[in-house]
C-alpha cells in the first residue's frame, strides 16, 4: 500500500493538483477587462464639442440648441455599440421646438479613448452626474431631463439611483435595457460567465441572429458603414452590459424622478416581460407609451416623429395625455 502511494498514486495526485492550480491561474489571468474607475475630484467643464469630466476624461459632445434660451435641456445617452450621432434626427427635431439636446459619446464608444473596452458601471454613472452638472453651468435655470435609449436607459436608471441630482426634472427611457438576471435564461448567464472568464477578448458579431432593430432600413445601412459603430463586440463588454442591465432592473424602484417610458410592439432586442416587470417596480409618477408599429430604435424608426412629438409634449405638459394616444390602455397591449 505504501509503495503504491509513493510510486503510483502520489504522482497522479500531484499531477491533478498542479493541473487544478494551473486552471485556476489561467482563469485568473483571463478575467473580464473594464476601464479603471477614478473618482472625480474637479468640477466638469463643457464646450460645444466636449464634456471634460472631473477625472479629466474627454467625452465627445454633439449639441443641437435653439438660438434663444431653450425651454428644456435633454442629455441624451446612446445605446450599446452606438455613439452620440444616434441623436442627430431627435436633436434637430427638438432644436426646432425650443429644446436643446446634448448627446455625448459614453466611455468605450464612439470617439472616446479605449474604444470597445467596457467602461464599467461606476464610470458610466459618474459621467451622467458630471454631464448634468456641466449642463447646469451651461444652461442655468433651465429644466434638465435625461433621454436614454436602450443601454442609455439602463445607464440613466443606474445613475439616478446612485447620485442625488436635484437639477434633474425627469427621464425619458426609450426601450430601456432592463433585462435583469432573474428574467434571463440561466444557461445563457452561465455560458456568458464562462466565456467572459476564459476568452474575454473574443469578439462576436451578432450575424445570424436575424434581429431587426428598426424598420428604417436606410438608417441601418448607414450604421453598418459607420466606422464608429462597434460591429465586433468583446465578450467581456457583453458581460458588462448584462450586469448593467441587472443593476438598472434591480434599482428601478428607487428612481425618484418622473419617467416617460417608450416601448415598441416590434422590439426584438429587449423582451416584453422584463420591461413590464420593470414598469411594475416604479414608485414615481410615470407614463408609458406602447407603439404598435415601433421597433427597438423608436426615435429613428420610420414613424419616429410620432415618438419625438410625444417626448416634446411630455416635457412641456406632463399631466396631459400624449398626442399619439399610445399611452392609453398600454397595459392590455403590453401583456
Amino acid at each position: 500500500m505504501i509503495k503504491n502511494i509513493k510510486e503510483g498514486v502520489a504522482p497522479r495526485f500531484l499531477k491533478r493538483c498542479v493541473g487544478g492550480w494551473l486552471c485556476v491561474v489561467l482563469l485568473a489571468a483571463c478575467t473580464p477587462v473594464e476601464q479603471v474607475f477614478t473618482q472625480a475630484t474637479n468640477e466638469p467643464s463643457i464646450t460645444e464639442k466636449t464634456i471634460e469630466t472631473g477625472d479629466g476624461h474627454q467625452l465627445p459632445l454633439r449639441v443641437w440648441a435653439p438660438e434663444e434660451k431653450p425651454e428644456a435641456v435633454l442629455i441624451a445617452l446612446h445605446g450599446f455599440n452606438d455613439y452620440s450621432n444616434a441623436f442627430k434626427a431627435p436633436g434637430e427635431f427638438m432644436q426646432a421646438r425650443g429644446i436643446a439636446l446634448l448627446a455625448y459619446d459614453q466611455r468605450g464608444f464612439g470617439q472616446t479613448d479605449h474604444h470597445g473596452i467596457w467602461a464599467g458601471n461606476a464610470n458610466l454613472k459618474q459621467d451622467v452626474y458630471q454631464a448634468i452638472k456641466a449642463a447646469t453651468m451651461f444652461y442655468p435655470d433651465t429644466p434638465i431631463y435625461l433621454l436614454g435609449e436602450s443601454m442609455g436607459g439602463a445607464v440613466a436608471i443606474a445613475a439616478m439611483t446612485a447620485y442625488d441630482m436635484p437639477e434633474l426634472k425627469g427621464a425619458i427611457l426609450s426601450a430601456p435595457a432592463v433585462w435583469g438576471d432573474e428574467t434571463m435564461n440561466a444557461m445563457y448567464r452561465g455560458t456568458l460567465w464562462l466565456m467572459a472568464h476564459t476568452f474575454p477578448q473574443m469578439k462576436l458579431t451578432g450575424r445570424g441572429l436575424k434581429i431587426l432593430a428598426s424598420d428604417n432600413i436606410d438608417m441601418l445601412r448607414q450604421m453598418s458603414k459607420d466606422p464608429l459603430i462597434i460591429k465586433e463586440t468583446r465578450v467581456d463588454a457583453i458581460y458588462g452590459i448584462v450586469h448593467l442591465m441587472d443593476e438598472a432592473y434591480q434599482n428601478i424602484g428607487n428612481v425618484d424622478k418622473p419617467v416617460l417610458l417608450l416601448y415598441g410592439a416590434n422590439d426584438q432586442v429587449i423582451p416584453k416581460a422584463p420591461v413590464k416587470n420593470a414598469i411594475d417596480r416604479f414608485t414615481v409618477p410615470h407614463r408609458v407609451a406602447y407603439y404598435p408599429d415601433g421597433y427597438h430604435m423608436l426615435l429613428r424608426d420610420l414613424k419616429g416623429d410620432i415618438v419625438m412629438n410625444d417626448i416634446v409634449s411630455w416635457i412641456k405638459y406632463q399631466e396631459r395625455p400624449l398626442p399619439s394616444g399610445y399611452d392609453q390602455n398600454w397595459e392590455e397591449r403590453l401583456e
